[in-house]
C-alpha cells in the first residue's frame, strides 16, 4: 500500500512459505512396533544415536509446561536416563520449568530426529525423582557443571554475564577440581510419567505415519482386552502389562499393571 515499513530491516530473508521437505526414509506400521512404548523408544533412540546418521545430539528434546493459569512456555532440555517409569531431566527446581512442574504437574517431551525424518511426542504427568537418584546423578556430572548448577540461579534476570562468572569463580575457589560438591537442594530430577508416547515418521505428500502408545486406566478388579476393543473401536492394537516390559499377550491386569492400547492417528 505505501511502501515497505521503514522500521523492518530490508533483509535477504528465505520466504517460510516455500521452504518444503520431502520424507522418504521410512514408513511405520503396527507390526513394525515393540511390544512396548519403551522398547520402541528405546529401538529408535539407538538410530538416532548412531554416529554418523546426523543427529547431532539424540537426547535433545523440547519440553513444554505451563503454568497454574495455563500459560505455556518450552525449551529444549537433555534427557538423562528412560524406563518404564518415563522420561528423567534434571534442573533447578526454583527456574520456570522448575516451579511450573510443581503448579500444574502435566508437560509434554518432544525427541525431532529431523535427521531420521521421526519424532517422538511424549505427554503426561510430572514427578520429582528421588533424592538418591538426584544424588547419583549429580555426582557424575563433570566438575565444571557441577558448579554450574549451584552458580546459576536458572530464569532470574541478572545485570550482566560478569555476575554469573564472578560467582562460578567464587564456587571454584570453594570446591576446586578434586573436592566433593554437594548436590544443591535446590536442584534435581523431574519425570515425566507418559499417559501417550506417538511415533511419527514422515511419509511421501504430507501423508505421515502416525502410531501412539495410550494408557488406559483399568479397575484392579476386571476389564480386560474385550471391554478395551469396546471402549476403543479404532485401537489397532493392544498391550497388557506394565510399561516396560510385561505380559503382551492379553489377560486380565492386576492394580500393579498398566494397560495400554495402540493407535493409528490421521497426519
Amino acid at each position: 500500500m505505501g511502501g515497505p515499513d521503514p522500521d523492518v530491516p530490508d533483509l535477504d530473508v528465505p520466504d517460510p512459505a516455500l521452504l518444503r521437505q520431502g520424507y522418504r526414509a521410512g514408513r511405520l506400521e503396527p507390526e513394525h512396533l515393540a511390544p512396548t512404548w519403551v522398547e520402541q523408544f528405546a529401538a529408535w533412540f539407538i538410530d538416532a544415536a548412531t554416529p554418523g546418521v546426523g543427529v547431532p545430539e539424540a537426547n535433545a528434546a523440547v519440553f513444554a509446561t505451563a503454568s497454574a493459569a495455563g500459560r505455556p512456555s518450552a525449551r529444549t532440555v537433555l534427557l538423562k536416563g528412560f524406563d518404564q517409569r518415563g522420561f528423567v531431566i534434571y534442573t533447578n527446581y526454583a527456574s520456570r520449568k522448575g516451579r511450573e512442574a510443581t503448579e500444574n504437574p502435566f508437560g509434554s517431551l518432544v525427541f525431532p530426529w529431523y535427521a531420521l525424518e521421526r519424532q517422538v511426542v511424549v505427554i503426561g504427568s510430572i514427578e520429582r525423582v528421588s533424592r538418591a537418584e538426584t544424588e547419583r546423578y549429580f555426582q557424575s556430572r563433570p566438575h565444571g557443571s557441577q558448579l554450574g548448577a549451584w552458580a546459576s540461579h536458572q530464569s532470574t534476570i541478572i545485570e550482566s554475564r560478569t555476575v554469573l562468572d564472578d560467582r562460578a569463580a567464587e564456587l571454584a575457589a570453594r570446591w576446586p577440581e578434586g573436592t566433593r560438591v554437594p548436590t544443591p537442594e535446590f536442584w534435581g530430577g523431574l519425570r515425566i510419567v507418559p499417559d501417550t508416547v506417538e511415533f511419527w515418521q514422515g511419509r511421501a505428500d504430507r501423508l505421515h505415519d502416525r502410531l501412539r502408545y495410550r494408557r488406559v486406566s483399568v479397575p484392579a478388579d476386571g476389564g480386560g482386552t474385550d471391554s478395551l476393543a469396546v471402549a476403543d473401536p479404532d485401537a489397532t492394537g493392544v498391550r497388557v502389562g506394565d510399561a516396560g516390559g510385561g505380559d503382551a499377550g492379553g489377560g486380565v491386569p492386576t492394580a500393579a499393571e498398566d494397560l495400554w492400547v495402540v493407535e493409528r492417528l490421521a497426519p
